[in-house]
């Protein structure tokens, strides 16, 4: 167990798993998240990769200050767990609120960023998204994490596979019950705070960008992430059949394939050490 501590002190844990000699791969989850989010990918690609997952601030095991976050701020905290590593660059992987702080991360780091794995995000958030994540924030502030997870579940599990998910629902979903409601809502303040001139920095990536989402996802539908790739140079789009938001748990088989396909032609030319000195 593996503790990084961040410019504000707050304390950021990770794990790390494979290979140090092999290629980083760095795992950063969504909103409420934390690092069990990635278990059916982590364990897996730790095969063939350096894979490190950590919670975000407000998550998991990491520290949950009273205060604002900022979705600079937690790609900052990315950075640092990247540093205590001892992880010159990695491979990242994004999921929703993740993804979000993964393209901020290859915008204000892209020396620490080899490649782009942006999966069920978007780069902007449009008034009806803003009005539901306020709904949940509200909802947990003044109902309860239990209530705001049940209402936000229909958003995140395709109606398909709601009824056999819910049940792991609360540690593997985006946004289980046990976390605290001062920090789930400073996630959502932070996800609602991002200047929407985001968007405009992605001309800047360079570097192969895979960008994922289902094609039944209705938190983050598919013309965010065409977006996406439409702004970052070079950007593969890939929709999955069936899937919605949480497809990384839904169709997993499916997911990891795509990732580590597009992980393996990233690195093809031959090993990439990124230890830093």
């Amino acid at each position: 167990m593996a503790y990084a501590t961040a410019n504000d002190g707050a304390r950021l844990h990770y794990e790390a798993f494979g290979r140090r000699d092999s290629p980083a791969v760095l795992m950063i989850q969504g909103l409420g998240t934390d690092k069990h989010g990635w278990d059916m990918q982590r364990f897996t690609l730790a095969r063939h990769y350096r894979v490190i997952a950590f919670d975000n601030r407000g998550a998991g095991r990491s520290d949950k200050p009273f205060g604002t976050y900022s979705l600079e701020q937690m790609a900052d905290d990315a950075v640092t767990v990247l540093d205590h590593a001892g992880v010159a660059a990695a491979n990242v992987v994004g999921a929703s609120m993740g993804g979000a702080i993964s393209q901020v991360m290859a915008v204000r780091h892209p020396t620490r960023v080899l490649s782009l794995t942006l999966c069920c995000t978007a780069c902007r958030n449009p008034p009806w998204r803003r009005e539901l994540l306020e709904s949940w924030m509200t909802t947990a502030q003044e109902r309860g994490m239990g209530t705001m997870a049940g209402q936000a579940a229909r958003w995140v599990i395709g109606p398909r596979s709601f009824r056999r998910l819910l049940p792991t629902f609360g540690w593997l979903g985006p946004l289980g019950m046990a976390r605290p409601t001062h920090s789930f809502a400073a996630q959502v303040r932070g996800i609602l705070d991002a200047p929407d001139e985001l968007a405009d920095e992605l001309r800047k990536i360079n570097v192969p960008t895979l960008v994922m989402v289902g094609n039944q996802d209705i938190l983050t539908p598919r013309g965010d992430s065409e977006e996406i790739a439409d702004r970052i140079p070079g950007a593969e789009l890939v929709v999955i059949s069936g899937a919605a938001h949480g497809f990384m748990v839904e169709h997993a088989s499916t997911f990891n394939k795509i990732l580590k396909d597009f992980l393996r032609r990233v690195n093809q030319a031959g090993p990439i050490v990124a230890v830093a000195t």
